[in-house]
């Protein structure tokens, strides 16, 4: 393939091009569709990093909300993923099929059980959001200063889970650029409404929260207008407000087992993040942290690659394009392992400098560079798993992908990491080594489930 035709590929991919991802050319579906979700995913996580930015200038009690706030919006990202994994399976499954109506028909359905569960949500995070902050062991000043920062992220949790809900749907329709624009657009007004509502409304951590909070609206307003728009293969209307029992029972199915995979998933960190800072300190704890930043930052072009797996699986399935779906799969599996060992000589060659960018402390930068190269060796064996994983999601199992994780996180990984870091006394070395371990299981458990090939006769 010649430059100008990458280049080409590469474009409409940005533009949104619509493409018929059951026939033609799969490296080419891959690149289509891996690229708006490599990108969407990395602006995903510039919210993060941009609040804690300009909150970090407010003080210790701001950047202690803003962490536990986080870690309880968790679990409204836990809900938002479930919905949002099941609507890419279902969406993409009846674009196979070339049943635009009832992709549409399921893309409205989504939405409305999207809108019960805020609701619910919602509620409970503005009556209890002290409570919440008082759970979470924060001290008295933080939930006087806090509180109010805690309402507003948690009662505008509708932004959140619309905003993962419908990029799910754009990308089980095949066009992920409409989620990926979505994120742009949130990230900028983010970045700008920030400093602009914190500093020059002297708001403080209230201007945060409606900083991110109206990003993230108008995100979702974008995403919305095309939805509603009849842009490219989907086109809702009105008589797609009529609640479908049998469908909103269809993403249910999927969208619960696919909630408690990220549960149990971020759930096991925390863990894994407690034992490291018991067994080596603070020291071992930052370091820590900064490693898992970048292994974090670096593993999202495989998230989207991955992504673009679940997809293609999806609408090759509901075209009956079965080896095709397989052939789909192990190439991009292909692709992330390429991709994932040039990150393992990263961080096995340049750890130091990686580290030493974050901190000059030395005993941090000698945690995260041990932690960097431990994590680091399991990374391609990572990158496979993922994929493998993200097929079984796309294909409507979610059910498999769950259990994987639960045995290989919390019946080996963490009993694992405090044998090692306790018992045998490695302290937070036995933590990292324990890491690639459990990595290197899920991957070789989920590869022979995909080659099994039971998932082939999902029916959603």
């Amino acid at each position: 393939m010649k430059l100008k035709q990458y280049f080409k590929i590469v474009s409409d991919a940005i533009q949104g091009i619509e493409h018929d991802y059951t026939k033609g050319n799969i490296q080419k579906a891959i690149v289509l569709l891996a690229i708006p979700m490599i990108l969407e995913l990395s602006l995903e996580s510039v919210f993060a990093l941009v609040d804690m930015f300009f909150v970090g200038k407010l003080g210790k009690n701001a950047i202690a909300t803003v962490g536990l706030t986080e870690s309880v919006v968790t679990i409204i990202y836990s809900v938002a993923i479930g919905l949002s994994t099941a609507a890419t399976a279902i969406i993409a499954r009846r674009i196979g099929e070339k049943n635009k109506e009832a992709a549409s028909h399921a893309a409205m359905q989504s939405l409305l059980v999207a809108m019960i569960c805020t609701l619910i949500l919602s509620t409970i995070g503005v009556v209890f959001a002290a409570q919440i902050l008082q759970l979470m062991g924060a001290s008295p000043e933080v939930i006087r200063d806090g509180t109010l920062f805690t309402q507003i992220m948690l009662g505008g949790s509708v932004v959140i889970i619309l905003l993962f809900l419908l990029s799910g749907i754009f990308r089980g329709a095949g066009n992920a650029a409409i989620a990926m624009k979505s994120l742009w657009i949130a990230s900028g007004i983010n970045i700008i409404l920030c400093p602009f509502f914190i500093y020059t409304l002297d708001m403080g951590l209230k201007g945060a929260a409606i900083a991110t909070t109206i990003g993230r609206g108008v995100g979702v307003i974008y995403q919305l207008y095309h939805l509603m728009n009849n842009s490219g293969q989907l086109f809702i209307k009105k008589k797609h407000l009529k609640i479908h029992f049998a469908t909103i029972k269809s993403i249910l199915a999927i969208a619960w087992p696919a909630t408690f995979q990220f549960v149990i998933a971020s759930a096991s960190w925390i863990v894994m993040s407690k034992l490291v800072a018991e067994t080596g300190g603070t020291n071992a704890s930052a370091g820590y942290q900064i490693a898992i930043r970048n292994v974090v930052f670096f593993i999202l072009p495989a998230w989207g690659l991955s992504n673009a797996a679940a997809t293609l699986v999806g609408q090759n399935l509901g075209a009956q394009e079965i080896n095709r779906a397989k052939l789909s799969v192990m190439l991009t599996a292909k692709y992330n392992a390429y991709f994932m060992a040039f990150v393992t000589l990263l961080f096995v060659i340049f750890p130091v400098p990686i580290i030493s960018f974050f901190t000059k402390e030395k005993e941090v930068i000698a945690y995260g560079v041990s932690a960097l190269r431990i994590i680091g060796t399991g990374y391609i064996f990572y990158g496979i798993g993922m994929v493998m994983m993200q097929a079984l999601n796309g294909a409507g199992d979610t059910r498999t992908p769950t259990i994987i994780n639960f045995v290989c996180f919390w019946l080996i990984q963490i009993p694992l990491a405090y044998l090692l870091s306790t018992y045998f006394q490695y302290g937070p070395i036995g933590v990292f080594v324990s890491i690639p371990i459990a990595e290197t299981l899920i991957a070789i458990i989920a590869y022979f489930v995909f080659k099994k090939g039971k998932w082939t006769q999902k029916q959603v």
